[in-house]
């Protein structure tokens, strides 16, 4: 499988999907909108990843590059590609699928319950039991600050009780989270070192002893990533 990752951070480590792409042995290629806009053709890879960033997407005035990320990742789509949308990556999803995204009430940093539409939602998308039905409840780690909306066409997915939209899915193959699978030790470091500023007090927002101090938090996380990536694993398979 050739995985294309959109990356947004400097010091973006890919976390807990690095880890399951080199274990896996699979090619992954960067592109790095803030420095260079240039991007694949959709049959150069299987699965896209977009990653997330410290900027809005709704800021093109201030970072130009994301019109042509987002027309990039417009074409992914209609291409019929696996896609998996982290955070910012999400929110650029649920925007070029139609949703709006806008400031959340609350910041949400930290580790948070979220909790899966199951029951009121498709347990089978396509044939294979996605991981949404395997972790009916689960802590995810958040560091955002804005929202989407569910575009229309999508399936709502998650929630949770700082922000009620956590995550969709659009015709069994682009999936946008507002969370962070991704998150291990070391890529939450990175991101303690440059954004520590934002832990301040707040009813959702956690502290930097509150954030590394949950090991079992972080081997959770893990397990659920790899369950993700292996569902997109299944998903080239199937579809191959």
């Amino acid at each position: 499988m050739r995985i294309h990752c959109l990356e947004h951070l400097k010091n973006d480590t890919l976390g807990n999907i690095g880890t399951w792409i080199a274990e896996k042995g699979y090619k992954l290629t960067k592109t790095l909108p803030y420095e260079d806009a240039s991007f694949p053709a959709p049959e150069e890879f299987d699965l896209l990843i977009i990653m997330g960033g410290t900027m809005s997407v709704y800021q093109e005035d201030e970072y130009p590059w994301l019109k042509p990320e987002k027309e990039f990742v417009r074409k992914t789509i209609e291409a019929g590609k696996l896609i998996l949308g982290s955070c910012f990556g999400a929110q650029i999803i649920a925007e070029v699928l139609g949703g709006k995204v806008t400031e959340n009430q609350y910041k949400e940093i930290g580790w948070h319950t979220v909790r899966s539409m199951e029951g009121k939602s498709q347990c089978k998308i396509r044939g294979l039991k996605f991981p949404s039905c395997m972790f009916p409840e689960f802590t995810g780690f958040m560091w955002h600050g804005d929202t989407f909306e569910i575009p229309t066409g999508t399936v709502k997915l998650f929630e949770s009780e700082a922000c009620p939209n956590q995550g969709f899915i659009y015709d069994g193959k682009a999936l946008g989270l507002q969370f962070h699978p991704e998150a291990d030790r070391q890529w939450v470091r990175n991101l303690i070192k440059d954004l520590g500023h934002e832990l301040v007090p707040g009813k959702y927002i956690q502290s930097e002893k509150e954030i590394l101090g949950q090991e079992s938090f972080f081997e959770d996380s893990r397990n659920l990533t790899f369950s993700l990536m292996g569902w997109f694993e299944e998903k080239y398979r199937q579809e191959k």
